[in-house]
């Protein structure tokens, strides 16, 4: 009898409805920056669907809880587009196994990039939490002081207020010493970040009336809005400058 009860009990646990208020408690753990707004997000988005009591609140299952666990991990380990982790969702509910993931290690991050070679938008999305001190930051980038001092004074790379530089501070750095091989020096690439700042302006515009809204979703929607606006723009501008080759 007494086993009988507990295996009722266990079966009453599986069964047990949480709010979204205890769904974000037992995910703070294990995601420490998971949000009320970012669950409705991924409701909005169709990755979760809990129950609704008769009044309107959402009831989450266990199987919900699992299913933000694997939203939020594809993310944060593997930067994949939600639209692909939807596809991941659609092939476990039909009984499917989904795509082999790329195992992580402990190595300085890469850029999320497209197919094509171009940024995709989950590359905008990307939100690691590398630190390197400058003089981390010199030996993987492999440049010199003088370079990383020229790139800092073009407002190409910026430390942070704790004085560390993060992915992209890395990537420009990289990028920058590459050119250099082409004699193209930091002095050159102010026009680059000239036209940068004017697509960052441009993204702001479309995303602006989503951060302005009181709407906690509508605000969450803002971040995947930008990425998205951004790695067209992205693709546009790398398109032009292909097309403006292929006329010299």
């Amino acid at each position: 009898m007494a086993a009988d009860g507990a295996s009722r009990a266990a079966a009453d646990g599986l069964h047990e409805r949480l709010t979204i208020g205890q769904v974000l408690d037992l995910l703070k753990a294990d995601f420490p920056d998971v949000s009320i707004p970012q669950i409705r997000f991924y409701e909005d988005k169709g990755l979760v669907k809990p129950e609704r009591t008769p009044a309107g609140y959402r009831k989450f299952s266990h199987g919900d809880v699992e299913r933000l666990r694997y939203v939020l991990r594809m993310k944060r380990d593997h930067y994949l587009p939600l639209k692909v982790i939807g596809e991941h969702l659609e092939a476990i509910d039909r009984g499917l196994e989904p795509p082999p993931i790329e195992p992580v290690v402990p190595t300085v991050p890469k850029v999320a990039l497209a197919a094509d070679g171009l940024p995709s938008a989950a590359s905008f999305l990307r939100r690691d939490n590398l630190r390197l001190s400058r003089r981390e930051l010199l030996k993987v980038a492999e440049v010199g002081e003088d370079l990383l001092a020229e790139l800092e004074r073009y407002g190409l790379v910026t430390a942070s207020r704790s004085g560390h530089y993060d992915t992209d501070a890395l990537v420009v750095a990289q990028t920058a010493r590459e050119l250099g091989d082409y004699g193209i020096e930091p002095r050159h690439l102010r026009a680059m970040k000239t036209a940068a700042d004017r697509e960052v302006g441009l993204v702001e515009q479309v995303v602006a009336p989503h951060r302005r809204a009181s709407d906690t979703a509508a605000r969450a929607r803002a971040e995947e809005t930008a990425s998205e606006v951004a790695a067209l723009a992205v693709r546009l501008h790398a398109t032009l400058v292909k097309v403006g080759l292929r006329r010299t």
